[in-house]
């Protein structure tokens, strides 16, 4: 039992601490993609820049998105690269601590089913040196393999539902990260080629001007 407490407080620490770093760090990406879509279109690359430097502390997508705009002039490749890098590393921080609930999910009930094992050891024992069987006898051995297979079975609930509910928000966040950066990737990629057409045609007025006065 001693192994199966320590093993449910380290359950409820790690779940507990883990729901609140999440909380923390609000993971919802929707309203800075619009926004940071809006500086993007208007050709304010700075103003974005400001705006998600402003949130990163918080908002582990404004980090993400930081990286994708503080590279705007770049390739469609590089700029990839290096979101994917940093959406790497901060998905890691998301995700420290689930293979440690994972592992408590496994070791629990095994660790409870050694209590069974040993509880009825110690029953058979008893019947073993006793001359007349009853219930009183065997009853103690029981109840230690019934009450550590409970708990170990409890402990391992826990564990794996908190890692599947918290699972499911990181994938969650990831894919709509995904889907946000690959949007303004591609609005970059256009206001890049607007401003390169717009480069051109002024320059191409300017030589015809000079050949027409």
């Amino acid at each position: 039992m001693w192994p199966l407490l320590a093993f449910s407080i380290a359950t409820i620490a790690i779940a507990l601490e883990r729901t609140l770093y999440l909380l923390y760090h609000d993971l919802r990406i929707g309203a800075l993609k619009t926004r940071v879509e809006e500086y993007i279109k208007a050709g304010d690359i700075p103003g974005a820049q400001a705006y998600l430097a402003a949130l990163s502390k918080r908002r582990v997508g404004a980090r993400i998105l930081l990286a994708l705009v503080n590279r705007a002039g770049l390739s469609e490749h590089l700029i990839e690269r290096a979101v994917e890098t940093e959406a790497l590393s901060r998905i890691n921080s998301l995700e420290n601590g689930f293979n440690f609930l994972t592992a408590l999910g496994s070791l629990s009930p095994l660790t409870g089913f050694l209590g069974t094992v040993s509880g009825m050891i110690g029953a058979f024992k008893s019947i073993a040196e006793a001359t007349e069987v009853n219930a009183q006898i065997v009853a103690n051995g029981i109840y230690e393999a019934l009450i550590t297979t409970v708990f170990g079975l409890i402990i391992a609930i826990i564990a794996m539902v908190s890692h599947s509910l918290l699972t499911h928000v990181v994938d969650k966040f990831v894919a709509e990260v995904e889907q946000a950066c690959s949007e303004l990737i591609m609005d970059l990629a256009i206001s890049g080629a607007e401003k390169s057409g717009a480069r051109r045609a002024s320059a191409g007025r300017r030589r015809l001007h000079r050949i027409h006065p």
